[in-house]
Parts: structure tokens; sequence; C-alpha cells
């Protein structure tokens, strides 16, 4: 059976910019092997699979990565919730709930000026283990002073988890190239393959941070927007009161010629970080898999 797919950048500004999502329409008769084979030929950081009819409620979601399965990312969440309203429900509707391997999450839409912002809750944050500054360093390819020394280096889950590394400068940022080996390292310390870089000197003066992230996915790739780290981050820097209130812009993709720009928003409520990340969605192609 033929399945049509969507091309949608997601944390874009403009077309051709952010996270690249696939979207499969029309996927019950597909396996996981299938799905994980397909996911493999997009090569996109995640595609996403959806039913041939998308329940009333919350729609049933499957994301992968060329390597695995997630039960929960960012821009596929926005990206696959912006196809669904758009595309298959005719823009009628502001608010889409996901079914995703975390549960329900609701995605909505909002207006500004120059167009729609796709908005969703990022599951509730735990801080995991701390990592000492000169280890992180070694590991992960940087000096001790080029991290922040008032936060800490921090594994942090929200739905997903990510190894949150504050910089010193976007100059460390910008030289940020983690290894195979110092990933695997991590993850033997039981910290997932992730790693969140970040710094408070983004290029543009309208934003207020840039970050950069790594993952382990049949090698170290890098992600041009990563909307489930950006939750992690978020929770992070409440937690850390950082900073009072969340407002922020956030640049990611720059280094690699795709430019992202993350918002958040959220506070502390009842002394529990409250997130929410969005994001800008473009629809760039539609096809068929044969």
């Amino acid at each position: 059976m033929s399945h049509v797919f969507h091309l949608v950048d997601v944390f874009a500004e403009r077309p051709y910019a952010g996270n690249q999502l696939a979207v499969v329409l029309g996927a019950d008769d597909l396996s996981s092997e299938q799905m994980q084979e397909i996911a493999r030929e997009t090569n996109f950081s995640e595609t996403t699979f959806l039913p041939a009819s998308v329940p009333p409620g919350a729609a049933p979601v499957r994301i992968f990565t060329p390597a695995e399965e997630l039960p929960f990312a960012g821009h596929p969440t926005l990206g696959t919730a912006w196809v669904i309203r758009t595309l298959l429900e005719g823009a009628s509707i502001d608010e889409v709930v996901l079914e995703l391997g975390v549960g329900p999450v609701p995605v909505r839409f909002e207006r500004d000026a120059q167009g729609e912002i796709a908005w969703l809750r990022a599951p509730r944050a735990d801080f995991d283990q701390t990592v000492p500054h000169d280890e992180a360093a070694h590991l992960l390819g940087l000096t001790p002073g080029d991290l922040d020394p008032e936060l800490p280096v921090q594994a942090v889950g929200a739905g997903h988890a990510a190894l949150i590394v504050p910089l010193a400068s976007r100059t460390a940022l910008e030289s940020c190239r983690p290894e195979a080996r110092g990933i695997a390292a991590l993850a033997e310390r039981g910290i997932e393959p992730y790693v969140y870089f970040f710094c408070r000197e983004p290029r543009s003066p309208e934003n207020d941070l840039a970050a950069r992230f790594f993952f382990d996915a049949n090698g170290v790739r890098e992600d041009p927007a990563t909307g489930s780290a950006a939750g992690c981050l978020g929770a992070y820097l409440l937690h850390h009161r950082a900073v009072p209130k969340l407002e922020h812009r956030m640049e990611q993709g720059v280094d690699m010629g795709r430019p992202s720009l993350i918002r958040l928003r959220g506070e502390l409520v009842d002394g529990a970080p409250a997130v929410s990340v969005g994001g800008r969605v473009f629809h760039v192609a539609r096809g068929e898999l044969l």
C-alpha cells in the first residue's frame, strides 16, 4: 500500500530552515520494523506516523529517529499537530492532542503579527545526576574554562532526557564537537546519549539564548532544533533560579545552516517548573511512499 507523506520545517522562521520532519499518513498497515526502515530512509532527526483515520480526542502518533523509536520529541509533536490541524482538519481547531509514548500532549495554536506559533506544554521535568565540570569538559572535548561556572552540568528529563551543558561564551558553543566515545562514556554513567549545549550570548540581539544539540544515532549527529531538550533547558533554568521567569527566544541550528528559533515561556508553579515550547511550522513538500 502506498502512503502519502508531508515534509514540514519546524521551529523555522521561513521555509527551508528549522528542523525537517516527515509525517507519514495511513500507517496502520506498517510494522514497527517498516516504520524504522522508513525513518532511516528519510534520515531526518525524526519521522512520525499517523493512522489513516485520526480519531477525535487524542491522535495516536509514533516517532522514530533513524536509529530508534522515541516516546516523545518536541519538533515532531509540533509538526505533526500542525499537519493534523492544517492539512487534515482545515485549520478549524485551536488545539490538537497527540497520544504519545509519554501520554497525551496538547498543542495549542496562537496567532501573532507574523502568523501562527504552535505551543506544547513540556512534560514534568526530573532532575538527575550532575557531572563535575572538569569531567564533563574532558568527555565532551572542551576545557573547564569553556563551561559556565555558575550553573551545573546536569541530566534533565522532560518526556525525553538530555544532558544540559552551560557554556560561558558563544565561542565555546561554536567550537563544540563531541565525539562518540565521550557520549558513550556518559551513557556508561547512566546518562542518555543526548547533549544540549547552551550559552547566554546569541548572535541576534533579538534573542536571549543560543544552543546546539548532539545525539547518537548511527554516529554522532547534530540536530537543528530540539523541542524536547528546550523543554528540559527551560525547566533547568527555572529550577536553578537562573531566570525569574521564562519569556525567551533561543537560536539553534545556525552552525549547520538550518537557522531555527525556539520560544520558551514558563514559571515556577508550587515550586515546580511549568514550561511551554513554541515555534512556527512551514509546509515544504508532499509525496508518496511507494
